[in-house]
């Protein structure tokens, strides 16, 4: 008898063991389909939208909202909200897609965008600038070009720029050597070559002269606008790379300060009173 309790006794806690290890699998796939494609964590690295998001906050991203892309493929899952203007959206960087980039959209697929002496205009009119939006550099007069910004060979700058239409899904566009800068890029994301020969402009080989636009496209801008990487330095944001909408800021302190060697100062760094921040 006393040997049959002892069998007992140890399988049970075999039992109760194995249950603990299939829970804690449970929950880690659970954790894992939430983050691939409901909800994830970003943390803000640089100034490019202060004051509206701090370097160092740390963000919860609705991925569902945009249809989360299923990791692997090229497959998005159906999308519960179209972007907005006005929507601070997180998306892959398109020079370097294992980036993840975090600005406000702007412009939608087919509006017109012009900015005129820092201020922006949508379609004709003018677009109010966010709550805690700043200007910090010096104002760029009109018809002084920035060879960093998109397209090349403008003559656009960072507080003059356009007009412009951003691209969308079915437009056909002339191509000529004037238009190509435009939208060769997208293009070439769009899986195609381009190569040019003379005058002549070739797509997948074939002499082209226009090209007819395979996804939406969206233009993005940083708060900060003289502190910001974004569509008027790389140009249009494919609707393939969206990543999520900015949801809340749940934790927040100072990025520079490192843990490890200062954790009293890194931990009364805290700033309180922008967790539970919702963002917009």
């Amino acid at each position: 008898m006393k040997q049959n309790s002892t069998n007992s006794k140890g399988s049970s806690q075999k039992s109760q063991s194995r249950e603990w290890f299939e829970a804690l699998i449970i929950a880690a796939l659970v954790a894992m389909v939430l983050r691939m494609f409901v909800v994830e964590s970003y943390r803000i690295p640089t100034g490019s939208m202060e004051k509206t998001l701090l370097a160092g906050d740390f963000l919860f991203v609705n991925k569902f909202v945009y249809g989360a892309k299923v990791p692997f493929t090229d497959i998005h899952l159906p999308k519960v909200d179209d972007v907005k203007r006005g929507d601070i959206i997180v998306f892959k960087f398109p020079r370097d897609r294992s980036l993840n980039y975090i600005k406000r959209c702007v412009a939608l697929p087919g509006d017109t965008l012009q900015i005129k002496e820092q201020k922006l205009y949508v379609n004709g009119k003018l677009s109010p600038l966010p709550p805690h939006a700043q200007f910090i550099g010096e104002k760029m007069p009109p018809g002084v070009p920035d060879y960093q910004i998109f397209p090349a060979m403008s003559d656009y700058n960072k507080d003059n720029y356009g007009p412009i239409r951003i691209p969308r899904k079915g437009d056909v566009v002339k191509l000529t050597m004037r238009t190509i800068p435009l939208y060769r890029d997208m293009i070439e994301e769009e899986g195609h070559s381009v190569s040019l020969s003379g005058d002549q402009i070739f797509i997948d080989g074939v002499p082209a002269d226009h090209y007819s636009i395979e996804k939406d496209h969206y233009f993005a801008m940083g708060d900060n606008r003289d502190n910001s990487l974004d569509s008027r330095y790389w140009g249009f944001l494919s609707d393939s790379d969206l990543v999520g909408q900015a949801m809340m800021v749940y934790w927040s302190w100072d990025p520079d300060l490192p843990l490890l060697f200062d954790p009293v100062e890194k931990i009364t760094s805290i700033r309180w009173d922008r967790i539970g921040l919702v963002v917009h």
